[in-house]
């Protein structure tokens, strides 16, 4: 079985070794998952990042990272989303509203 966080090692080209690591810890425990979850686990784990840099009232510079990283995750779930492609557009759908909603929910927190 080939895991999420060996996909994403094996992505070329390959991203640097600190932003590789950043999306290894935002992935957590799913990266260890099948490669055939990679798009809603990459998915889950740049909103989370995205959420918490949202949250942070004072961000700035040191979230520099983690905002690469939700970017980079993002981008790595639809490109394994690729995959179904006639399933894609449903999926940009869903995961722009809740991209979107992110942002409605910590603003009024």
């Amino acid at each position: 079985m080939t895991t999420v966080a060996r996909w994403l090692a094996d992505r070329v080209p390959a991203a640097p070794a600190a932003l590789l690591q950043r999306l290894e810890e935002a992935l957590s425990g799913d990266a260890e998952r099948d490669v055939r979850d990679a798009a809603d686990v990459c998915l889950a784990a740049g909103e989370r990042l995205l959420a918490a840099v949202l949250r942070d009232e004072e961000a700035s510079r040191h979230c520099a990272l983690d905002l690469l990283a939700a970017d980079a995750l993002v981008t790595y779930a639809f490109e394994a989303a690729s995959a179904q492609p006639a399933e894609l557009a449903a999926r940009a759908t869903r995961a722009m509203g809740r991209i979107a909603s992110l942002g409605t929910s910590v603003s009024s927190a």
